[in-house]
């Protein structure tokens, strides 16, 4: 699935694991339904690594649904600031607020509903971090 809904992208770092879907054609699986295109894979092999598995796929079919016209900057900023949630335990607390208030411009002078929203799932996250690395006394990271 390819999308530019950056609500997706903010759902899979906040559990927000429910989108809708529509069925493709001949395969038992459905794609997105926010999706601007996808590709139908099947797995060839399969490196079965403890640590780090990997599954070798080729595509058997792809679709568009819709053109890819790029990302504003406040899309840009969510997906950012979706990188650095899923960095929380590895960043220093200046660097994650120094990050949050750069891209934050954008959003303040760009987002539409769908960004201000992505926007808000990644901020409760990040609110929670900081609030236990509160708690604790420490930094939260590891």
């Amino acid at each position: 699935n390819y999308t530019d809904d950056v609500r997706i992208f903010a759902g899979c770092l906040t559990g927000r694991k429910h989108w809708p879907t529509v069925a493709v054609d001949g395969f038992p699986v459905p794609r997105l339904k926010a999706a601007l295109a996808h590709s139908v894979l099947e797995v060839e092999s399969v490196d079965d690594d403890g640590m780090r598995p990997r599954h070798f796929c080729r595509v058997v079919q792809e679709e568009t649904h819709a053109p890819f016209t790029g990302f504003n900057r406040a899309k840009a900023a969510v997906l950012e600031l979706a990188i650095l949630v899923s960095r929380l335990g590895m960043l220093p607390r200046d660097k994650i607020e120094a990050e949050i208030a750069y891209l934050s411009i954008a959003i303040e002078k760009t987002a539409g509903e769908g960004e201000k929203e992505a926007w808000g799932w990644l901020m409760q996250r990040v609110g929670d971090h900081l609030a236990a690395e509160d708690a604790s006394g420490e930094d939260a990271r590891g």
